[in-house]
């Protein structure tokens, strides 16, 4: 079954619709975004959800002291990754927040342009490194890394998620909606896809029937 990560929540009511429509994890965004929620806002939603569901924080901070501060105080069981790849980073936070603390790290397709080298070396470095078992890869449209509703190249990325795939869990993001998550998965055959505002009524609000149908097509699309 594909993974599903229903990504820039900021209610319990649409946390809850999530998970009753079969999210198996649940992104709270903590960086400068149209989302943006705060670690006491999080706190208020996060105990009320079940603990098979994953919380996962998105962060564009390098500081890893104010990241496993906001993991703690939200009650998160997992922290996104943006901004680049900080392999230090990773290292103190593993080194903070233990083996099993979830830590996803975010690369970028840029739309445009042939990204396909690149990610592959950055893949390889992060399966060499052996910290991180899981990588979100998401559209980077100018200066946004995140929410921008563009897809990326999936023919261009087949074979660059192809040989990823026995060392890493790939993560696919970007313009996903209920209508393309299908074709998106048999196109790349990710671990898990994630979606914010492909099932939004507006930022941060969640759209029931986008919500469910998103959801749907994506486990019967699974891999």
């Amino acid at each position: 079954m594909t993974w599903g990560k229903i990504c820039g929540n900021t209610s319990l009511a649409d946390a809850q619709l999530a998970i009753e429509y079969g999210a198996d994890a649940l992104g709270f965004v903590f960086a400068e975004s149209k989302r943006r929620v705060t670690p006491g806002h999080v706190a208020t939603i996060t105990p009320h959800l079940p603990q098979n569901v994953e919380r996962v924080g998105v962060f564009y901070s390098r500081d890893a002291a104010e990241i496993a501060s906001v993991v703690e105080q939200a009650g998160l069981t997992a922290a996104q990754l943006h901004g680049g790849l900080d392999l230090s980073l990773i290292e103190e936070l593993r080194h903070r927040l233990g083996k099993e603390f979830g830590l996803i790290q975010t690369l970028h397709w840029v739309v445009g342009s042939d990204s396909a080298q690149r990610l592959k070396e950055e893949l390889r470095e992060i399966a060499a490194f052996g910290l991180v078992d899981r990588v979100l890869v998401d559209s980077k449209v100018g200066s946004a890394g995140g929410g921008t509703g563009v897809s990326f190249d999936w023919a261009a990325a087949r074979n660059v998620f192809r040989e990823a795939a026995p060392q890493l869990r790939i993560i696919a993001a970007g313009g996903l909606r209920p209508e393309n998550v299908g074709e998106a998965i048999r196109a790349l055959n990710p671990w898990g896809v994630d979606v914010a505002s492909g099932v939004e009524a507006g930022p941060g609000e969640k759209d029931p029937e986008k919500l469910r149908a998103f959801l749907r097509a994506a486990k019967a699309g699974s891999r």
